[in-house]
């Protein structure tokens, strides 16, 4: 699959989080951040116009494939595949095979309208009193284990997305799979976005949906870095060992490093 770029996302990659410290008494900051986050999704997946009208039209048909959309729009296939990508990693189209009946050849990608498309334009937010009783649970476990068993539930739900986002795809590059897992952490409420740092390449988060349970509770952590793993290893293929910092546990940014 061809990288296509896109501009940067409003509220992406703007002002960063002051998430930590005295901000976590600022009852205002969160509201703030889940609005950005917010923006973010949506900008992410509906900020170009073409991508909207490519939307709208997989919305109201039966599904359709990257070549459909690239006649229907005029667009090189690459391009239609990218911005249909592009919106299943956010999760407002599910992909499935479609092998054509004949059993012969590499079958093509049909993207057809995600139940989620209903929900417009609010990325999930974890219930609080579903994150409550999961930390009071938490309390109660060894912390390795706790946090053992929260990577573990953050990377099968990862490897789970992946397999949606592109079932029987072929490997993507690390460079193409961290664009989409950025993606697709934006569409769950982080406002992440894709940069390059050294040799490798780091999805910086500016928002977490767990608010300020996290920085009590930074086990949860786990989850999101279980996450990008599970995302990581169901895109390319190969458990790629990925670096992880964060706020919660003192460190200057919430990214995730792979390569």
């Amino acid at each position: 699959m061809d990288d296509v770029a896109d501009p940067p996302a409003v509220g992406a990659t703007g002002a960063r989080s002051t998430r930590g410290g005295a901000a976590l008494g600022d009852r205002a900051a969160p509201d703030d951040e889940s609005f950005s986050a917010v923006v973010a999704a949506v900008t992410s997946a509906f900020g170009d116009a073409t991508r909207r009208q490519i939307f709208l039209f997989a919305r109201d048909s039966d599904g359709v494939t990257a070549a459909e959309i690239a006649r229907r729009f005029a667009l090189h296939p690459n391009v239609a595949r990218h911005h249909l990508d592009k919106l299943a990693a956010g999760g407002y189209l599910e992909v499935s095979l479609d092998h054509g009946g004949s059993g012969a050849g590499r079958p093509a990608k049909r993207y057809r309208r995600s139940p989620r498309s209903a929900a417009l334009p609010a990325p999930p937010r974890p219930d609080e009193l579903v994150v409550t009783l999961l930390v009071r649970a938490l309390d109660l476990l060894e912390p390795e284990i706790a946090s053992r068993m929260a990577y573990d539930v953050g990377e099968q739900y990862g490897r789970s997305l992946a397999a949606q986002m592109a079932p029987g795809d072929q490997q993507r590059s690390m460079r193409a799979a961290m664009l989409a897992i950025a993606d697709s952490l934006t569409a769950h409420g982080f406002a992440a976005h894709a940069e390059v740092r050294g040799p490798g390449t780091a999805i910086v988060r500016d928002h977490c949906p767990f608010g300020e349970v996290v920085a009590r509770h930074p086990v949860l952590c786990s989850v999101d870095r279980g996450m990008v793993q599970g995302l990581l290893t169901g895109l390319c293929g190969d458990e790629i060992p990925v670096q992880m910092s964060s706020r919660a546990l003192g460190d200057d940014s919430c990214a995730s490093v792979a390569g």
